[in-house]
């Protein structure tokens, strides 16, 4: 693995999405020492609250927050997402030059359609990167990613791996806190439920899924793929 590869790439439609679906897991594996890059598809120019301008400073604030070094934003069209090959392109481009082991994006099932045209668009462009005379603007070479996990935005679904996160759901709250635009009703706001105790509702699931494992807090994932882990019957890493 060269010193500049990614060991996570997490791609989301909207600025917000990779907070609320594995904010906690990105902060704990950041403590690891682990390159962590986030790249946003679309500038979020159609939210209901904030300007494009202010999403941006605000995705800034959460990144520092989260220990996240590089973030990007594709400027691909809110709510436009759908199958396009110059879209495929684009982030197939992302994965060639940041050559992460994992790639997280948004689960399928979720009542933004943005998130699940998000999770094609990506295993798309996984397969894509990897195929050697598949062309991008860059000169990047082709490149394959290890696994291709799944998080949940709106979502409670039945996870295939938890995470626990207890000892850093302070820093996934205080990322999702950024974004004052999306989730703090203020004058002038226009109703949505995100603000209306979104972060809370995150924060429960979050709670319900650490007491599934017998811990405070954890996040869910979904494979897409059965998954291999390195521990006997025990649970004690081998």
């Amino acid at each position: 693995m060269n010193h500049d590869d990614l060991d996570i790439l997490a791609f989301g439609a909207h600025a917000d999405d990779v907070e609320i679906g594995m904010g906690g897991m990105i902060a704990k594996y950041v403590s690891y020492g682990k390159r962590i890059g986030i790249c946003d598809l679309t500038r979020a120019e159609l939210s209901s609250n904030g300007t494009v301008d202010i999403r941006k400073e605000e995705a800034r604030k959460a990144a520092d927050i989260l220990g996240v070094g590089i973030r990007e934003t594709l400027n691909l069209p809110d709510r436009g997402l759908y199958y396009n090959q110059e879209y495929i392109t684009k982030i197939a481009e992302v994965i060639r030059k940041y050559r992460p082991s994992l790639v997280f994006a948004p689960y399928m099932e979720d009542r933004h359609p943005d998130h699940g045209h998000c999770a094609r668009l990506v295993e798309e462009a996984i397969f894509s990167a990897g195929i050697k005379k598949f062309e991008t603007k860059g000169t990047y070479p082709p490149h394959k990613v290890k696994n291709l996990y799944f998080y949940m935005i709106n979502g409670f679904h039945s996870p295939d791996f938890l995470v626990d996160i207890s000892s850093f759901m302070d820093k996934k709250t205080a990322s999702l806190e950024a974004y004052k635009s999306q989730f703090v009703k203020s004058p002038g706001s226009y109703e949505t439920p995100l603000v209306n105790g979104y972060i809370e509702t995150v924060q429960s699931r979050e709670n319900l899924f650490g007491k599934q494992a017998g811990v405070q807090y954890a996040e869910g994932f979904i494979v897409n793929k059965p998954l291999l882990v390195n521990m006997d019957l025990f649970g004690e890493e081998l």
